[in-house]
């Protein structure tokens, strides 16, 4: 039930109000002038504030600068017997949210309180959603660890978080690289602007075009209106290329110009449009040795590692893991709201001997695994399905591919194939029916060939 402040020096008005509000289903509270209203304010803490604009003490200008003085987001509304225009300008003006008057219309006056309070509703749900998405990726929350290695990327990652400096992030598949790029953007200068991140390997190079610079109707087949494409979507934020050693030799041809020129046009077009946007741009490949090779240009190269940050894979950092392990355990327990919280020194042990081909990626994506089907409080090591680099039977490119059923069969099949498919003692292990065993080796096609 959300609670209206309503300001009048008149009785009759204020009870009239109050009234009105309870039975619209509101909790309102009231205040005979502008010095009880505001300190009414800080007792009450209202969603909504109604206020008369002529009062003794104080106008209601002057209370609703005082009010936006102690809350700017406060909804506020102005009522008055004096239709005047230049009243109503400096209402709107000092912040008020709408302005109705005497006589009061009650339709009115309903919609205007509706309108508000869902317009402050809104507006508080996204300020949570950008405090959230910033707080995701706080450095502490992203990159675990305190080895050498991980505290000079701190530091480099410190140092550009105040500019706009072009950055260039390498690292193996699975160590982390838009993670670090959506840090230094919501840790930085650009955090209430956009994140625009374009996966360059997922679209072929007539389309990456149009998604980068956008383009005009009729620009090619297909292309039935004007689209922006990525650059200008980003506006004053950050554009993130991943995979920028995909690219062809023309598109490395307009991403120079365009860091050069700080301009482009859409394809098709001949409008210029600026460019205001960061790049920032990864790769898991060695772009220094594509340069050597003339696979990628070298005028190019030189524009995006103003600042290069190298991320080093997992097997170069093992005494991370436990770091890694406990953080990634809260992470997938609030998601999957389990309790496995306890990690005995064999699982742990075996947990940083592994030399983890998938990096980070591929520890999160076991431990999710290992969550899923514990039965406890315990990460039991029979639930740990490590993979050597030669098995193609399971490939962590992402939780996201699997299903609860694709999780299941795999272990299902391991532990088969680690009873030498002998099902009576995989069932009992498993802990169901031997039955229901043979349902899901039918269901699910599990073979010793498959």
């Amino acid at each position: 039930m959300e609670k209206i402040l309503v300001i009048d020096d008149d009785q009759s008005i204020r009870e009239t109000l109050t009234t009105f509000l309870k039975r619209q289903g509101y909790n309102p509270v009231s205040a005979e002038d502008g010095m009880k209203g505001v300190q009414a304010l800080k007792e009450e803490q209202p969603e909504l504030v109604i206020c008369d604009y002529k009062m003794p003490k104080m106008t209601g200008l002057e209370v609703l600068e005082k009010i936006k003085e102690i809350n700017p987001s406060i909804h506020f509304i102005m009522i008055t017997a004096f239709d005047e225009m230049q009243t109503t300008i400096e209402a709107m003006k000092k912040g008020a949210y709408d302005f109705i008057e005497k006589p009061i219309d009650t339709d009115r006056l309903k919609l205007a309180i509706k309108r508000a309070l869902d317009n402050k509703n809104l507006s508080d749900k996204l300020d949570t959603i950008i405090e959230e998405k910033a707080e995701d990726y706080e450095l502490k929350n992203i990159l675990i660890g305190k080895s050498q290695i991980m505290k000079e990327i701190y530091k480099k990652i410190g140092q550009v978080t105040g500019s706009r400096v072009t950055v260039l992030i390498q690292g193996e598949s699975g160590t982390g690289k838009e993670l670090v790029a959506r840090s230094i953007h919501y840790s930085g200068i650009t955090k209430n602007t956009p994140f625009i991140p374009v996966n360059c390997t997922a679209l072929t190079e007539t389309l990456l075009e149009s998604e980068l610079f956008g383009h005009v109707k009729g620009a090619f087949t297909g292309s039935v209106k004007d689209k922006k494409g990525k650059f200008e979507l980003a506006g004053d934020g950050t554009i993130f290329l991943d995979e920028i050693s995909e690219i062809s030799p023309s598109l490395q041809v307009k991403l120079l110009r365009i860091l050069q020129e700080k301009e482009f046009e859409r394809v098709g077009g001949e409008t210029i449009i600026p460019m205001k946007a960061r790049i920032m741009a990864a790769s898991n490949k060695n772009i220094e040795k594509l340069v050597e090779e003339g696979k990628f240009r070298e005028d190019l190269f030189y524009r995006l590692k103003i600042v290069t940050i190298h991320l080093p894979p997992l097997r170069e950092r093992k005494e991370d893991i436990p770091s890694l392990v406990n953080h990634f355990l809260n992470k997938i327990n609030r998601e999957l709201h389990k309790s496995v919280v306890k990690v005995p020194d064999q699982v742990m042990d075996m947990l940083v001997k592994h030399e983890w081909v998938g990096n980070v990626r591929e520890l999160e994506n076991t431990l999710m695994q290992a969550v899923v089907l514990s039965k406890g409080d315990v990460l039991q090591k029979e639930y740990i399905l490590l993979h050597e680099s030669d098995n193609k039977s399971y490939e962590f490119d992402s939780v996201l591919n699997y299903t609860l059923h694709d999780v299941e069969k795999i272990h299902i099949k391991k532990i088969l194939e680690k009873l030498n498919w002998d099902k009576p003692k995989a069932a009992k292990h498993l802990g169901i029916s031997l039955p229901t065993l043979y349902s899901k080796i039918e269901n699910y096609g599990i073979g010793k060939d498959k």
